[in-house]
């Protein structure tokens, strides 16, 4: 018996083993730069972006298309059935019986053409630079596209470690308030504590494992959060890890946050010679221009050069037997239309000016973007300073406490609200470090100089 009982908990530990092993296994870590390169490849709005961005090039191919002939190329085939039935015919005075007759012909054609625009009032020229200008939009536009999903995922995965460091906070909390119930409890056994600091320490560890349980919820969620984000399936499982993103800052990497901020001129500068959107914006300006230009084209004349190579012949045998060749020079010029390419210029100069008014607005936002990028970096420095000394304090505060009441000269309200102090300063320390972090991140995609 003792040998099968042997055999069993040696064969219930292997396949605990293997079980674990499989299960971690399946655990996929998931670094940022992992996390950035397939939001870039997986994220459906920047896959719509590329998209529009590939479709805008084949206006740009049109443009060039329409500088070159086009050729057309036809061939047919026609039957022509008559039946006539049987009558009189007056000829001369004479009536001359004619018998019912039938007949059926064939005709078989062909035909290659080719036309070619010599002039059409720099309407061709102005559709060329309209749609060069256009496909350039839309591709700032996907670049910007690309910056604005990367820092959403860099923001969506620190506050993934941000998370995880509030649930450490929160864990470690319970595990100080359990083992403080523990000693009130065994003091209350020798006679030396009361039963009410027995319940009030049990009343704040429930309240502890509450939240514990809420803090995780909230990092699983975030989770799925940065999942969908990335545009991976959330029903897989993922360890969030990156070696490179500290839980805590170095002197360094603050001074290489606060080196970010230094001149609101040169950022600006920076900004409005990077920015996608703003170069979108000129692109579009430059296209509305194309727009008027090709208004104006309506009131010139249009020259065209064509030829053609026909062939038609009731045998198709013979087809080759009959043919015609024909060339010509043609000119359309419309003298009056009824104001509507009056109407379509006044249209495109509207066009221009909104165009235009886009430029100054996109200038200004980017201007309002660096100026509250900086203060939100400044703001989060000063905090993260703040939450240090906040830490320090409440430390000491937290261990005078925890003395005063092991000496019985302290109350336990007075220890508890030291520890909720303590609590709440690491709590803040955690957010002031990640927001600081975030901060640094928003600079760059508010400059918008990185291309990925």
């Amino acid at each position: 018996m003792k040998k099968l009982a042997l055999l069993l908990a040696f064969g219930i530990l292997t396949a605990g083993i293997v079980f674990a092993q499989g299960s971690s296994s399946q655990t996929k870590v998931l670094t940022l730069e992992k996390a950035v390169s397939t939001a870039l490849e997986q994220n459906v709005t920047v896959r719509q972006a590329i998209n529009n961005a590939v479709a805008a090039q084949s206006g740009v191919l049109a443009g060039y298309g329409s500088y070159l002939p086009t050729f057309s190329a036809s061939g047919g085939w026609t039957r022509q059935e008559s039946d006539r039935p049987a009558g009189v015919q007056l000829i001369g005075g004479q009536s001359i019986i004619l018998p019912a007759s039938a007949s059926t012909s064939d005709n078989y054609s062909a035909g290659l053409n080719a036309r070619y625009t010599i002039f059409n009032g720099f309407l061709r020229e102005a559709n060329f630079n309209q749609s060069v200008s256009n496909a350039n939009v839309a591709n700032n536009l996907a670049v910007r596209t690309s910056q604005q999903i990367v820092y959403l995922v860099q923001s969506a995965y620190l506050t993934v470690l941000r998370n995880r460091q509030l649930v450490r906070v929160s864990e470690e909390n319970l595990k100080r308030d359990q083992r403080q119930l523990e000693r009130i409890a065994e003091s209350n056994r020798v006679g030396a504590l009361s039963i009410g600091d027995v319940y009030r320490q049990q009343s704040i560890v429930a309240q502890d494992e509450v939240g514990v349980i809420g803090a995780q919820s909230t990092y699983d969620k975030s989770i799925a959060d940065l999942l969908s984000l990335v545009g991976l399936q959330v029903s897989e499982s993922y360890q969030i890890v990156d070696p490179s993103i500290p839980d805590s800052l170095a002197p360094a990497d603050i001074d290489a946050l606060k080196a970010k901020s230094a001149g609101f001129e040169d950022i600006r500068q920076r900004a409005l010679a990077a920015r996608p959107d703003l170069i979108g914006a000129r692109e579009s300006y430059s296209a509305a221009q194309s727009g008027v230009t090709a208004a104006w084209s309506n009131y010139f004349p249009s020259i065209s050069a064509s030829a053609g190579y026909n062939l038609s012949n009731t045998d198709f045998s013979l087809l080759s037997q009959s043919k015609g060749i024909s060339w010509g020079v043609s000119l359309s010029w419309t003298i009056f239309d009824g104001f509507q390419t009056n109407r379509s210029i006044e249209s495109a100069v509207a066009t221009r000016r909104n165009a235009e008014l886009t430029i100054l607005q996109t200038q200004r936002n980017i201007d309002v973007d660096v100026k509250k990028a900086l203060l939100d970096l400044d703001a989060a420095g000063k905090q993260y300073d703040a939450s240090l000394s906040g830490v320090q304090s409440a430390t000491q505060d937290s261990r005078v406490a925890q003395e005063r009441y092991n000496l019985g000269s302290g109350t336990l309200v007075d220890l508890l609200t030291a520890n909720a102090g303590l609590v709440n300063a690491q709590v803040n320390q955690v957010n002031a470090t990640y927001n600081y972090i975030i901060a640094g991140r928003n600079l760059d995609y508010v400059v918008g100089e990185k291309k990925y």
